[in-house]
């Protein structure tokens, strides 16, 4: 158990100025989110475009795509996020939750893309964690998704999938990284609560 924690002491002490800079970023941002403030998505960007760099050198290549996907929704997310609220910081649009054919769709979608990617991961590059690398990354894709249409659910899918990532960064000697998911944790649980308060739900056409 010494040895454990003097190696993970170890490695939090050679965490890098780029790590630290991609977990601050990335942390403000998700408490910006939870606050519904738009300015989460730009600060969001230099987190995702950090993280590019990190994830590459680290092998996790599911991870280093997927902050791509979270460039792209970033934009997205800014621009969905500030229509109709160009006088606030707070998003004007309403909180609102999945009906039961949605979360169908997204768990064949979850099960069909992270063995395709895992697949490909494992046959195509060197990383030593394909599967689970494709499976964060997927849910990932899921959950930011969900965030960008302020769908209430995306806050219980980061929850899940932050506890997932905690040891798969510990085991890449990412420290900062896994320290920022867990902290991920609380906000997402926070955001959760905040967000249910404005809740309208929809009608559910089954």
């Amino acid at each position: 158990m010494e040895d454990i924690l003097f190696n993970i002491w170890e490695q939090f002490k050679a965490i890098g100025i780029i790590e630290w800079f991609g977990v601050i970023t990335g942390a403000l941002c998700v408490y910006l989110a939870t606050k519904e403030n738009i300015l989460n998505w730009p600060i969001a960007m230099l987190s995702v475009i950090t993280y590019i760099y990190i994830f590459y050198n680290a092998k996790l290549y599911g991870d280093t795509l997927l902050q791509f996907y979270f460039l792209g929704t970033s934009i997205y997310g800014w621009y969905y996020w500030t229509y109709g609220s160009a006088k606030s910081l707070k998003s004007e649009r309403p909180v609102t939750t999945l009906n039961l054919n949605e979360w169908r769709i997204l768990g064949v979608l979850l099960i069909f893309l992270s063995v395709i990617i895992g697949f490909a991961l494992d046959k195509y590059t060197d990383t030593d964690v394909p599967y689970i690398d494709a499976f964060c990354t997927v849910l990932s894709f899921i959950a930011q998704y969900l965030l960008t249409r302020k769908k209430l659910e995306n806050w219980l899918i980061w929850i899940f999938v932050d506890i997932v990532y905690i040891p798969l960064y510990i085991h890449k000697n990412l420290i900062a990284t896994a320290i920022l998911y867990f902290v991920f944790l609380f906000i997402a649980f926070k955001g959760y609560l905040d967000w249910k308060k404005s809740i309208i739900k929809p009608i559910d056409h089954e």
